[in-house]
């Protein structure tokens, strides 16, 4: 087959197998993502811990590979933390501390003195053993003088606490009633929402996503060091099928919640298209909450692209306001955009957007009654997994007017609908990077309010 291009804004492995992005965390000007790789192959195999760093999250570094498996076993997701006062005694001076799961289900330690480009694993491997089928994915975060840590187990998560990093207690659990499959990958951190704090606990699910395959979903509660209680319902964090396994960077700078998710889905990931490389990651993206409609005393989680993606912007052209009329040409693009549209249905009537090539297209239906429906059916598409061809749907609030933002790359579509408040993330495979993008409505009434598209830059590489 034709190589795939690389994606122009998205994180992908140099070469081989990629899937969970594993400790996020920021130092000294430097985002720190790890991921789980298998250098040698295209599909999953024996793990181990890649490595890149970026100044911006979008020009990212390759570094050597951080952490290789051993005589505990090949290493599964986790997270980093700075020790900046070396309370585990590892680090002197202050470093980065990763805690991660090994295959065995049992939980290691590894230490960096310089920066992360070198990595220790400590002697006392592992610090904490097996005790579930599926106990793994540790997540942790400084709180309250020590250090917390939520684990998946099985059918529910644990939550942790120590004040070195080497010897833990549990001090909770978390269950829900979910038919979801493996719990995977869980994540807990604090956000602001009109000047009163609220914490939000992330799970990655197996199985039974809003549009089949793995998933993630979020509740928005308390946590008082110990344990997590609900205020909410379990949300859907994206209802595209290639986001998972999603969680959020440690200590980042001025306070801001920046996520990165695995973009790929289980149902079919090992058989997308590849030739030297297999995996993504999603845009980088800002997390805050909001509160609106009917649920206003709920909180939901809002996602946004990071701003440094404006800065690729190559050239830009405002679009003609006015009725749609059937069919507005909206331009013809051969490389990675952000499109950003205002729409109005004045009588209920419903539009699509569409990228279309030579016999291919895909097309974005907005029904104003409640609903956006992806449908990205290709001939290259078809070939490798029928579920891939399915219609990709997403609930909306009912509304005459849409403000939608679609950031495409290569090989992927993000839609950040309602500004953020509701997301598709979803891979494509085009024929080709020729793309003809259009405006359709089925009757009268339909108006472009406003709109953007702006055509993307490849980031300069370096950091």
């Amino acid at each position: 087959m034709t190589p795939l291009p690389r994606p122009l804004l998205h994180f992908t492995p140099p070469q081989g197998w990629m899937n969970d992005p594993n400790g996020l965390v920021y130092l000294d000007g430097e985002y720190h993502l790890f991921y789980q790789y298998h250098p040698e192959s295209l599909v999953w195999g024996p793990m181990h811990w890649g490595h890149a760093v970026s100044r911006d999250l979008l020009r990212w570094e390759q570094l050597p590979i951080a952490l290789f498996p051993d005589e505990h076993g090949t290493i599964f997701s986790g997270s980093a933390v700075y020790d900046h006062a070396n309370s585990s005694g590892l680090v002197p001076g202050g470093g980065l501390v990763a805690m991660f799961s090994y295959h065995t289900q049992t939980q290691g330690l590894a230490y960096s003195s310089d920066r992360g480009r070198t990595w220790h694993k400590y002697e006392g491997n592992p610090v904490l053993p097996a005790k579930a089928e599926n106990f793994r994915d540790p997540k942790v975060f400084a709180f309250g003088g020590h250090w917390t840590m939520v684990l998946a187990a099985g059918d529910h998560l644990e939550f942790y606490r120590s004040s070195n990093l080497t010897s833990w207690e549990q001090t909770g659990r978390f269950d829900a009633e979910l038919e979801v499959g493996v719990w995977e990958c869980p994540d807990l951190f604090p956000l602001v929402h009109q000047g009163r704090e609220h914490w939000v606990l992330f799970l990655s699910v197996a199985d039974k996503a809003p549009n089949g395959g793995s998933g993630t979903m979020y509740w928005v509660g308390n946590f008082d060091g110990s344990n997590f209680v609900a205020q909410t319902g379990p949300q859907w964090l994206d209802h595209g099928t290639d986001n998972y396994a999603g969680v959020t960077f440690n200590n980042a700078p001025e306070g801001q919640r920046l996520f990165l998710g695995w973009m790929n889905n289980w149902k079919y990931g090992r058989e997308i298209p590849a030739d030297s490389w297999r995996g993504a990651m999603t845009l980088p993206r800002v997390l805050t909450l909001e509160s609106s409609g009917s649920q206003a005393t709920e909180p939901r989680l809002v996602q946004r692209p990071v701003a440094a993606l404006e800065k690729l912007y190559a050239s830009g052209r405002s679009l003609v306001t006015g009725p749609v009329n059937g069919l507005l040409k909206l331009g013809h693009v051969t490389q990675p955009f952000d499109l950003k549209l205002r729409l109005e249905s004045a009588e209920g009537v419903g539009a699509v957007l569409r990228w279309s090539g030579d016999d291919w297209a895909f097309e974005v239906h907005w029904d104003p009654a409640g609903q956006l429906t992806l449908h990205r059916s290709l001939p290259l598409s078809a070939t490798f997994h029928p579920h891939f061809v399915l219609p990709v749907v997403m609930p909306l609030p009912a509304s005459k007017n849409l403000s939608l933002r679609v950031v495409g790359d290569f090989t992927s579509l993000e839609l950040f609908a309602n500004e953020g408040r509701n997301v598709v993330t979803a891979l494509v495979y085009p024929a080709t990077f020729e793309l003809e993008l259009e405006l359709l409505a089925a009757g009268t009434g339909v108006f472009l309010l406003g709109g953007q598209i702006s055509t993307l830059q490849a980031p300069e590489p370096g950091i």
